[in-house]
């Protein structure tokens, strides 16, 4: 699904404009984008977690050359699933019965 196809559907769903769901998906993916890199998480309960996690130093092999390399330690975006999410994917629970009202 592309970022237009998800606008489509939310403002489908919701009777709110494009030009405002587009808005709005926007500052969210902005929210997100910006929490991650100030090393905060996200959690949305029923949906998952967003977090920042450190991927350590190794070695690793040139492919090409054959030779040993170091790849630096980095920082990579992770999402964790809920279990109501994975519940929903595998088909056994939706997630509507799981959310309380």
């Amino acid at each position: 699904m592309t970022k237009a196809e998800l606008v489509d559907a939310i403002a489908t769903e919701t009777g709110v404009s494009k030009s405002h769901t587009g808005i709005i998906v926007q500052e969210l993916f902005q929210v997100v984008s910006q929490a991650l890199t100030e090393g905060k998480h996200l959690e949305i309960r029923g949906f998952g977690t967003f977090k920042v996690r450190e991927r350590r130093a190794r070695r690793a092999r040139n492919p090409r050359s054959g030779g040993e390399v170091m790849v630096p330690a980095k920082l990579v975006p992770l999402f964790k699933p809920s279990k109501e999410l994975k519940a929903q994917v595998l088909g056994s629970t939706p997630l509507e019965e799981t959310v309380v009202k």
